[in-house]
């Protein structure tokens, strides 16, 4: 097995050629690779932190400001075993000020933070944003969350995934509360009753969890569905919230987060694609005719096997085409190392789908770099028209341009 290749140099400028067709004819598409920071943090957004119009960065420690994507501090952040106790950054305007906020839980610890945007003066200084509590779950050994409506209302809902198999599968529901807080008045510390943003807790199912986690209508019926890893909760008719949701036992997946369920052959049955997140393994499942008694039923299909902890998968559409393409790629020392393939180099690809052949294509985004951590994110990071990308991981924290 190859040794990792952990790059030095706080930047590094890389290209990597794919092809596509063009006016009939073969062009290249090349990728710029650029260093930001080396850490143990593995996750990151894209978004207009400074309300400037022009994207930036957000990942873990320091947001990093566009187009020169310079640091500057959002929190602190401890390491623990290896990782650092974050385990995804969530952009979201949690006081409804016009400032984008950062929402984040970590793997071991049970609060969920928000970090106040504290407006373009504190940000230019550099300063630490404010840390509030949303809610104390009660609920250790976090793998990851997703920030998706689930009940259709219009906001988003903070669903965590633990890979305790006991715990609850919860979703957390934006609310507010009266709260006692301490407040800066006249120069000293004064506590006052104040009305805070919180979180709700929602429960979809119980006692029953595992690693991976994916949110779409699986059967049909036009309400959101929860993949994990022992099977699916399907919604309750009535709505998200408004009952217990019915749980399949219909496979046992050590998946990813997200698994992303998508219509891929058009016959108007959702599939999904999910990744090993800890061996080798990328999938796609094909969702076939329901049995006579209406169980779902599938088909499982390789995409690649070549490299390890596809931990993470994301869709965008990087060549322009119009659709979307999978990307995914290998997280860095998920298990520090002990995974299958874990001491390997890091890889970034992305697929095509041929939906003629039902195949997806694989194309190289970088190799021996950036690889990925919890999350990957998308954006124009440059104005330039073409989808960029943002990965963090135990690698690095990387931007990555595509050049056309």
């Amino acid at each position: 097995m190859k040794s990792p290749k952990l790059p030095l140099a706080l930047v590094l400028a890389a290209t990597l050629p794919f092809s596509v067709i063009v006016d009939g004819e073969e062009k290249d598409i090349t990728f710029s690779v650029k260093l930001l920071a080396v850490d143990s943090n593995e996750g990151c957004a894209i978004v207009d932190v400074n309300n400037d119009g022009q994207l930036d960065v957000i990942a873990g420690r320091n947001w990093y400001a566009g187009p020169d994507f310079t640091p500057r501090a959002v929190r602190a952040i401890e390491d623990q075993n290896g990782y650092a106790q974050s385990n995804g950054d969530f952009p979201y305007d949690v006081d409804g000020d016009g400032w984008v906020d950062v929402i984040a839980l970590s793997f071991f610890h049970t609060e969920i933070h928000w970090f106040r945007n504290p407006g373009r003066d504190v940000l230019d200084r550099g300063l630490l944003w404010e840390k509030h509590l949303l809610v104390d779950t009660g609920v250790s050994r976090n793998e990851a969350e997703l920030l998706y409506d689930i009940d259709g209302d219009g906001v988003v809902e903070f669903v965590v995934n633990s890979w305790n198999k006991e715990t609850s599968l919860l979703a957390w529901e934006f609310a507010t509360e009266t709260r006692e807080v301490v407040e800066q008045v006249a120069n000293r510390k004064k506590k006052v009753m104040r009305e805070v943003p919180t979180l709700v807790k929602r429960t979809i199912g119980s006692s029953k969890n595992g690693h991976g986690l994916g949110i779409g209508d699986l059967n049909g019926d036009g309400l959101k569905d929860v993949i994990f890893q022992a099977g699916w909760y399907e919604q309750p008719q009535g709505g998200a919230f408004t009952g217990p949701w019915t749980y399949h036992d219909a496979w046992y997946l050590h998946a990813s987060i997200p698994v992303v369920v998508r219509d891929l052959n058009g016959d108007g049955r959702n599939d999904f694609i999910y990744g090993l997140g800890h061996d080798y393994g990328l999938f796609w499942r094909e969702q076939l005719e329901p049995a006579a008694d209406g169980t779902l039923q599938w088909s499982e299909h390789l995409i690649d096997d070549s490299f390890s902890q596809p931990h993470t998968l994301h869709m965008a559409d990087i060549d322009g085409d119009g659709e979307e393409e999978l990307i995914t790629g290998k997280r860095v020392f998920a298990h520090n190392g002990k995974d299958p393939g874990g001491m390997e180099e890091p890889v970034l690809y992305y697929y095509n789908w041929d939906k003629e052949n039902e195949r997806f294509d694989r194309k190289t985004i970088a190799v021996g770099s950036a690889g990925t951590g919890l999350q990957i994110a998308t954006g124009d990071l440059n104005g330039d028209g073409r989808l960029d990308l943002a990965v963090a991981g135990k690698s690095g924290t990387y931007v990555i341009f595509n050049e056309g």
